[in-house]
């Protein structure tokens, strides 16, 4: 534990620094190195005894496609975000319904994807290729009229999964008896949860202030809070079972007390696309 607090506190400024302070640029070269480190250990998902080599160049070349698809001085215009990104978008909240069934029917769904490294990769690919571009599209939200609007937007989503997990670890500690998933994690509990959407939804009131939520669109932000928290513990969930079926305790070892990079951004690999989708199409 001690360890965890001391990668975490060394890991907070960082990150905040990274969201604020970073013209949009940087902060895509700071999101496609965690998306690259993040790549590397989704590889040994796929095969954890071969070299890790072939599966990352083969998603930095994807992440490359899609940003000459996509070049940032196009990912904005007068009638909204680029259509390519929305439909990725789409195309990724299809994949967490999808990893939710994978999830609840594990491990009798495990024999139809397990076995191959093609459909595992494509996985990682449905994974972090949108987090990297909700990331990119919600830091830059209204960035030519206020610089850290976008930082703000990002800011909560990450405040939102950060009070799930405490709130999940401290409800589950003190309260939990039924389990959540046993099959997947057999830690969490359904008191967690419960526990952890409390949380996060005090963080939705108050970002709902600081982020001026207009009247008209109150509900429908603290629903896409709502639906963000509960995805966020799905993405924990679907990186327990790629980790199961590669027998592997942790993504990583980059992060003393944490394990690998995976393993810290599991929540947000799929709250970020999520509430990215629900604020261009309920609250822009």
């Amino acid at each position: 534990m001690k360890q965890r607090i001391i990668t975490a506190l060394f890991l907070a400024p960082i990150a905040i620094a990274g969201i604020f302070l970073l013209p949009l640029k940087f902060f895509m070269l700071f999101t496609a190195t965690i998306f690259l480190l993040a790549s590397k250990e989704w590889a040994s998902f796929v095969n954890p005894k071969e070299s890790s080599s072939s599966i990352l160049y083969f998603f930095g070349f994807v992440l490359a496609l899609t940003l000459m698809l996509v070049p940032v001085n196009s990912l904005w215009s007068a009638t909204g975000i680029n259509p390519i990104v929305q439909n990725g978008l789409i195309v990724a909240s299809v994949w967490w319904g999808l990893s939710f069934f994978l999830v609840a029917s594990y491990p009798k769904s495990s024999p139809f994807w397990a076995r191959s490294k093609a459909i595992k990769a494509l996985f990682g690919l449905l994974t972090l290729i949108p987090f990297f571009w909700s990331m990119i599209v919600l830091r830059s939200v209204n960035i030519h009229h206020d610089f850290y609007y976008g930082s703000g937007l990002l800011m909560f989503v990450f405040l939102l999964v950060w009070a799930a997990d405490t709130g999940a670890y401290f409800s589950g500690k003190f309260f939990g008896k039924h389990k959540l998933a046993p099959n997947v994690s057999p830690g969490k509990t359904i008191e967690g949860f419960i526990g952890g959407v409390i949380s996060s939804m005090m963080i939705a009131f108050v970002g709902s202030i600081l982020l001026d939520i207009t009247a008209d669109k109150m509900a429908l932000f603290f629903v896409a809070a709502f639906i963000t928290t509960v995805v966020s513990a799905l993405g924990d969930l679907s990186e327990s079972i790629f980790k199961r079926e590669a027998n592997l305790k942790d993504s990583g070892n980059l992060l003393p007390g944490h394990g690998g990079i995976l393993d810290r951004i599991d929540s947000l690999t799929a709250a970020v696309p999520v509430f990215t989708l629900t604020y261009l199409l309920w609250l822009v």
